[in-house]
């Protein structure tokens, strides 16, 4: 990696290590590090599973705005540019703009 690589993380793809075809682990750095930070906080506050759960759409749409807020937590991301969008009952779809790396999209599975 660049010398302009600022985070630098083992990549997770399906909740596991990506390896290589020597079975080392596959490294990602700056945006793909930051939207994978923020799934995983997304998945480790638990809010991914209470919208899974939840049949409201008040309450629904409350647990998506917690996200947003959760993922507007992380310093690298720009406050006010976070979106949660359900793209399936076991989708959600986060995008938010970071402060030196553009914008990021990620999905995360309920």
């Amino acid at each position: 990696y660049s010398m302009d690589s600022l985070y630098i993380d083992l990549l997770i793809t399906d909740r596991d290590f990506t390896l290589n075809s020597g079975n080392e682990p596959v490294l990602c750095d700056n945006r793909v590090s930051i939207a994978q930070d923020c799934v995983h906080a997304i998945i480790e506050s638990g809010l991914a599973t209470q919208l899974v759960g939840e049949r409201s759409p008040v309450l629904r749409a409350d647990l998506r705005n917690q996200i947003e807020m959760l993922v507007e937590d992380d310093d690298r991301i720009v406050p006010g540019t976070v979106r949660a969008n359900e793209e399936s009952p076991v989708k959600l779809w986060i995008t938010a703009d970071t402060y030196d790396f553009g914008r990021i999209s990620q999905g995360v599975d309920l």
